[in-house]
């Protein structure tokens, strides 16, 4: 496997000269720099960088696209999709799905070129680059989804998107609702009493549109290992649903489709220090002249079907015009 062209770049840091590419969450245990991607189906891998340095992310230039993209669901499918999930809900299976879908391009360049592009037009907190063999990622992600420092752990999920600031019932209600997953979720590996939301249903203001945000700490217990954090944790309950396991089992029968990166994991970790987001806002590509881009919506019984197809259109829409492409 050829390595030598790998490269992470995430908050200043740019890692370079990989030399190892582990399948194994253990190895995040282990001393050393590794960059992280867990997808959605939770397939782990990790590249180990042996260079670490504060740098800006290398330039590139980036051509937009000229060709169609195409979706895994059209607006009829998705909107009929939305209301299978509320019958769902109306029948007790599942209190909250999120529903998401795939836009695919036809392109032949390097994302790294993007990753330059979406850094000036679309500035985000927990943006990266990551090309490792048979996989690049130029990520845009608003959502934290991990961060460590010590015993110390915190989580930031998003529930509301809105075109202004302000922010109805329907996502108050969801954004609670996915605070108390999480709350339930970091219980499992915190130790007992710690686990706080500090900050809840509040405001922020990103390229293009609002999100609702909360926050949930705690203080990880101290036999805790990676591979227990992840087990746990993912897929965030953001970008799942509640109860966990029903909405995982909904979105599986639904889509019909993986979503390999995009709702996964991104991130770095070194020993018990780490930052890790949640893949959403991303565009990648496996070397096979395609770029892909996810886009999805929460559901719940207050949803309104052409109403959550506008929301993924929304998510979508500032970027995608970054990217070019019709």
């Amino acid at each position: 496997m050829e390595l030598s062209n790998s490269i992470f770049w995430m908050d200043g840091q740019l890692a370079t000269d990989c030399v190892e590419i582990s399948n194994d969450p253990k190895s995040l245990d282990q001393p050393g720099f590794w960059a992280v991607v867990q997808n959605f189906e939770s397939e782990f891998l990790a590249a180990r960088f042996a260079s670490v340095t504060r740098a800006q992310l290398p330039t590139a230039t980036w051509e937009k696209l000229d060709t169609k993209w195409s979706s895994s669901q059209t607006k009829n499918e998705y909107e009929t999709n939305v209301d299978r999930i509320k019958e769902l809900i109306a029948q007790g299976e599942v209190y909250q799905v999120n529903l998401c879908r795939i836009l695919t391009a036809n392109c032949n360049q390097s994302l790294l070129g993007l990753a330059n592009l979406i850094l000036q037009e679309n500035p985000s907190p927990y943006a990266c680059y990551l090309k490792i063999p048979g996989l690049e990622i130029a990520s845009a992600s608003p959502e934290l989804f991990l961060s460590r420092a010590g015993t110390h752990i915190k989580s930031s999920p998003i529930k509301g998107t809105s075109e202004t600031d302000y922010f109805g019932e329907k996502d108050t209600a969801e954004n609670i609702m996915i605070v108390d997953l999480m709350r339930n979720d970091f219980s499992q590996i915190s130790k007992a009493g710690t686990v706080d939301v500090p900050r809840l249903l509040a405001t922020e203001k990103h390229p293009g549109l609002y999100h609702l945000v909360s926050d949930v700490v705690g203080q990880i217990k101290d036999d805790v290992i990676w591979p227990q954090i992840l087990k746990v944790l993912t897929p965030a309950g953001s970008i799942s649903g509640a109860p966990k396991s029903s909405a995982l089992k909904s979105i599986q029968e639904i889509e019909n489709e993986k979503r390999g990166p995009y709702c996964g994991v991104i991130g770095w970790s070194q020993e018990k220090s780490s930052n890790l987001s949640v893949g959403i806002r991303i565009f990648w590509s496996y070397d096979d002249r395609q770029i892909h881009f996810g886009t999805g919506a929460g559901i719940t019984w207050q949803s309104q079907a052409t109403a959550e197809w506008e929301e993924t259109e929304l998510k979508a829409r500032r970027l995608i015009s970054i990217a070019g492409g019709n």
